[in-house]
């Protein structure tokens, strides 16, 4: 079976990371395939925010955590030590596809390399908000960006279940 496709088949969210952090090269060829996702008309409106700094890591994850609504204590990163913020420019009409798709090259280039992902939402809420504002302005982006999504990363603590079997009718033939 070709490479990729076993990858797309193999790849599962992770929900328990190991503190253990990814080298910096493996993050980087990371980081470039989701600069290759398809985007509406080439305009590559999403952007990349990496945060591997433990105490913004720890800040983003209580911003997600409160706009989730779960009790104090919890993360909804499920310990991992990265984590790697798409948003895109609502500017272009594609844009929710096309940081959907930055989202999906991020967790198939990290299956590829070993490392564990699993998507996590609530990028919208966190980057309307007093704190993701702040943060934008901190980083001196500028300009009418959406969260689109969390790719959280980092090596498993365990083994990845096996795949659901695929439903019944998924695919139609005309």
């Amino acid at each position: 079976m070709n490479e990729t496709i076993k990858v797309l088949e193999s790849r599962r969210s992770c929900r328990d990371f190991k503190q253990e952090q990814i080298p910096e090269d493996t993050l980087k060829e990371i980081l470039e395939a989701g600069t290759y996702a398809a985007t509406g008309m080439g305009k590559q409106s999403p952007i990349i925010i990496t945060v591997t700094d433990k105490k913004v890591r720890d800040e983003l994850m209580e911003a997600n955590r409160k706009a989730g609504g779960w009790a104090e204590g919890f993360d909804p990163f499920y310990g991992a030590p990265v984590i790697l913020i798409v948003l895109a420019n609502k500017d272009v009409p594609t844009y929710v596809y096309d940081g959907a798709l930055v989202m999906g090259n991020l967790m198939n280039a990290a299956e590829s390399l070993g490392v564990a992902s699993i998507w996590i939402h609530r990028a919208k809420e966190e980057f309307e908000s007093d704190f993701g504002k702040k943060l934008l302005k901190k980083l001196g982006i500028e300009g009418n960006y959406e969260g689109i999504g969390h790719c959280a990363l980092g090596y498993a603590k365990s083994p990845a279940k096996a795949p659901a079997p695929r439903k019944e009718n998924y695919i139609y033939c005309i």
